[in-house]
């Protein structure tokens, strides 16, 4: 009889830290991490190798097991969307990505989303991902500097850090971010700014905040469009516009202007020294190119700062766009993504004022 009555207490403590579980599970965010490859998926040939290695060879399911901790955070599931590094990005990558995350951001059952990226092009993919999704549900893009199997990784724990932000009901709101080296940073405002260092993602506004210890802290939220407040949306999109970058330098030629127009650029966006600047025997070769229907777009190709209308060039007089705080890879994005919306010039204009 005694023994009975111990087994039966021994049952119902176990049925009580099972529903415990099963309820701490059924609390915990379920967020969905969406692997394209990159260097938080590559692997070296030795662990003192930090910059030599391939990249895209680890699968998300490996990443995810890699992470014991994850479990602690939220109920966290994985999708491989691709298997490349970033340089190797298409527009049609962007296109199939977005309308994945678009799908998923519906679905009541998904709290928030971590995209793995390779870093060459994770500020590109981010910020085009905060001009079309609509949704106030957090979107993480996080990628690491060194492979996971340098002796200092640091993929673990940016990847930990961004399923932490993914599940914070905090996060809701602020639109895209990207999350890495403890920092959380807009999409429309971080760059990376160096290739060999794990602090290589730099916002010259400041970030929106940190990660430390696993808790978040915020310090601001940004005033531009993005997100639920955009006017574009993935759903609505069939393609890219084409968009190029020419890159100014001195002693600068035609040839790469020219041969973007050929090809059927619908704008260039023109890399300037400076605050854009155009040398002048430059001029007559961007104005021709308007006239024939290419919105021409001054950016800059220093870091930080932004262009100013109507300085070095009489924007107005020549029907030219200024990219504002925008570098030239972003300005790219959302002059496509605008193109394609059916954006013209005065419009496109007050895109980058807006966004």
């Amino acid at each position: 009889m005694l023994g009975r009555l111990n087994i039966g207490k021994h049952l119902a403590a176990a049925a009580l830290v099972l529903a415990s579980q099963l309820a701490t599970a059924a609390d915990r965010a379920h967020v969905v991490v969406l692997a394209t490859g990159g260097t938080i998926a590559g692997a070296g040939a030795e662990a003192a190798n930090s910059a030599t290695y391939q990249a895209a060879k680890v699968p998300v399911d490996k990443l995810i097991a890699g992470i014991p901790e994850l479990a602690k955070v939220a109920d966290v599931s994985g999708e491989q969307v691709f298997q490349i590094a970033s340089e190797s990005f298409t527009n049609n990558n962007l296109m199939a990505l977005g309308r994945r995350v678009s799908a998923l951001v519906k679905d009541s059952k998904v709290d928030g989303i971590v995209i793995t990226h390779g870093t060459d092009t994770l500020e590109e993919t981010a910020f085009f991902l905060n001009l079309v999704i609509h949704s106030d549900k957090p979107i993480v893009v996080v990628g690491s500097m060194r492979p996971g199997t340098a002796i200092s990784a640091d993929g673990a724990l940016n990847l930990l850090d961004a399923v932490t932000v993914a599940a914070n009901p905090q996060a809701r709101g602020r639109g895209v971010m990207v999350v890495m080296n403890d920092q959380i940073d807009a999409a429309r405002d971080v760059s990376k700014t160096i290739n060999i260092k794990t602090n290589a993602f730099v916002s010259q506004w400041g970030a929106l905040g940190m990660i430390v210890e696993g808790k978040s802290y915020w310090f601001r939220k940004i005033d531009k469009k993005h997100t639920l407040t955009s006017d574009f949306d993935i759903d609505r999109l069939k393609e890219l516009a084409p968009v190029e970058i020419a890159y100014s330098y001195g002693n600068v030629s035609k040839t790469a202007y020219e041969a973007f127009a050929a090809s059927g650029a619908k704008a260039i966006i023109h890399a300037g020294t400076g605050n854009g600047s155009v040398a002048d025997r430059m001029v007559p070769v961007l104005r021709g190119l308007q006239d024939k229907g290419v919105q021409i777009i001054r950016s800059a190709r220093v870091w930080g700062g932004f262009v100013l209308r109507n300085a070095e060039q009489p924007d107005d007089k020549y029907g030219w766009i200024v990219a504002h705080d925008l570098n030239p890879q972003k300005a790219r994005i959302l002059a496509a993504v605008a193109i394609a919306s059916g954006y013209d010039a005065a419009a496109l204009q007050k895109a980058f004022w807006e966004y």
